[in-house]
């Protein structure tokens, strides 16, 4: 089984919110909404994740940005956002989705996700994660 089917046989069977699976053992996983697990990756376990498979609830432009910089092989998301389909072609990331949306709403669907709005202004990972590091008020 490729480690792309096995991190969404994680994220439907135990109902996360990611899975990220390598060499077909999985590495990290989380019930954590939003983009925390996201960012958590992304500043922790950067050299472990390269070349890994991510499944996610929600793949948005955020995540996508976070996803090329940590050099993932694939992602499945189960929404995937347009801006984030953009992202992952440019970075030649293999993804697999359920449904599209033009953009990510927020929780309450009334606007952009605030990390959307955040990420169109932040092509840049380390701005990214910097914006993302306040949004979260991780000091």
């Amino acid at each position: 089984m490729k480690d792309i089917e096995i991190a969404k046989k994680y994220l439907e069977e135990e109902n996360l919110a990611i899975a990220v699976v390598k060499d077909g053992g999985l590495i990290f996983k989380s019930h954590d909404k939003g983009i925390r697990p996201m960012y958590t990756l992304a500043t922790k376990m950067t050299k472990l994740a390269k070349d890994s498979s991510i499944a996610d609830k929600v793949i948005g432009r955020g995540a996508a940005i976070l996803c090329k910089s940590l050099d993932v092989k694939e992602v499945y998301g189960k929404l995937i956002s347009d801006n984030a389909m953009e992202i992952l072609e440019e970075s030649n990331i293999v993804y697999y989705y359920d449904n599209i949306c033009d953009y990510i709403k927020n929780r309450d669907g009334t606007d952009l996700c605030p990390i959307e709005k955040i990420a169109l202004k932040s092509e840049k990972p380390e701005i990214l994660l910097n914006k993302i590091r306040e949004f979260l008020n991780i000091y």
